[in-house]
């Protein structure tokens, strides 16, 4: 049962513990700046994704730093990490049911272009990523 009593709009409960609402954010914004540099937040960040789609959550994925480089036709082949699930198979979830997005100043660092990269992969900037970010009913994510 909800008290009444709130502080800085948060509910609490007769326990005097704050009350949890069971509200899932309609869609999921996660950028990933890991790649092979530190593959376990790298994996952490797809499989996430992978598994927010597969429970039907609107995901935009945004490649970032090192993770860019997997934007590129069989990189994410190369990546290893024991007991976790291959990159390409997350990958190819996310682009099935969401957006994969590569940071427009970091494909350029890269010297990545539109015509390099994975289809289905858009290059896009930060105005995107916050207004994507800020929409309602989202949950930003950052590894």
């Amino acid at each position: 049962m909800v008290n009444t009593k709130s502080c800085k709009g948060v509910d609490y409960d007769s326990d005097n513990r704050p009350a949890y609402h069971a509200a899932m954010a309609k869609k999921l914004v996660i950028k990933v700046t890991a790649g092979a540099d530190a593959p376990e937040r790298c994996s952490q960040a797809f499989t996430v994704a992978a598994v927010a789609v597969a429970s039907g959550v609107e995901v935009s994925l945004w490649l970032t730093g090192e993770s860019a480089w997997f934007a590129l036709p069989g990189r994410a082949a190369e990546f290893e990490l024991p007991h976790a699930a291959p990159l390409p198979d997350l990958i190819d979830s996310v682009l099935a049911a969401g957006r994969l997005t590569l940071c427009t100043q970091c494909a350029a660092r890269r010297d990545i272009t539109e015509k390099d990269v994975i289809e289905g992969v858009r290059i896009a900037g930060a105005q995107v990523f916050v207004q994507e970010a800020m929409t309602d009913g989202t949950q930003a994510l950052v590894y």
